[in-house]
């Protein structure tokens, strides 16, 4: 009998968090034989547990777990693995569901019943824009008291480093690239997540007013923060940042 073949380390790690076997099985085929090394956790435990067993480039999240709610696995994984991909699996329609997950950490988010073909787009979206987001390297951008360096993907405000998630640097980033500019909301979309995205805007939104958050905080936890510049909604249209 031969060895078993060693997994292929080119292949992008899913992890499937789903009790529903039915569900499970069918993300976890689907994303075995369309390029994925996917493993399958059936509670919030256990996914815990293999994310920090071994690492993983995604983690498709049921919320709705027999254990504790998908929202806190969100919020602890995001926590210990800032550039994890998390994408949410939901049966949960009300907006402030929706929001409520992409709050707690997560990049995207998937209503039940869904097709696998949409979520393989959305994966293949979201993975191409985080290598494309690997920057060459650039100058920092000094803005105010507001630094932001592309090559070391840091956010400083008067050199006191701002933790930011990925999406929320890569908006940040593209505003100050065009600093005193207005931005629409198509470019962001199609810049910082991607050009043919599948779904509403909403995580725009909300991961805007988590970004304005953590620049507010920041600033007033330093006193010696003076001049931050500040992101202008220009409704109907996108977003400025002031110079």
């Amino acid at each position: 009998m031969g060895t078993p073949a060693a997994p292929d380390s080119s292949r992008p790690k899913v992890l499937v968090v789903e009790d529903d076997e039915v569900i499970g099985h069918h993300l976890h085929t689907g994303l075995q034989s369309n390029g994925y090394t996917a493993t399958w956790s059936r509670t919030g435990v256990a996914a815990l547990a293999e994310a920090s067993r071994a690492s993983y480039d995604a983690l498709l999240l049921d919320l709705g777990l027999p254990d504790m709610d998908g929202l806190d696995v969100a919020r602890t994984l995001r926590s210990r693995f800032r550039d994890l991909l998390i994408v949410i699996l939901t049966a949960r329609t009300d907006d402030i569901d929706i929001i409520a997950g992409l709050d707690a950490g997560a990049d995207d988010y998937l209503i039940k019943p869904f097709s696998l073909t949409v979520l393989l787009a959305r994966l293949r979206a979201h993975l191409r824009r985080q290598t494309l987001n690997a920057p060459a390297q650039q100058q920092p951008i000094h803005l105010g008291d507001l630094t932001i360096d592309p090559t070391a993907r840091r956010c400083t405000l008067h050199d006191a480093e701002v933790a930011l998630r990925p999406k929320e640097f890569e908006l940040l980033s593209l505003l100050a690239r065009h600093a005193g500019e207005a931005v629409s909301r198509e470019t962001l979309m199609a810049e910082v997540w991607d050009v043919n995205w599948f779904g509403s805007t909403k995580t725009l939104d909300v991961t805007m007013a988590v970004l304005r958050r953590r620049l507010t905080e920041a600033t007033e936890t330093d006193p010696r923060v003076s001049h931050l510049p500040r992101i202008a909604t220009l409704r109907g249209h996108g977003y400025r940042l002031e110079i």
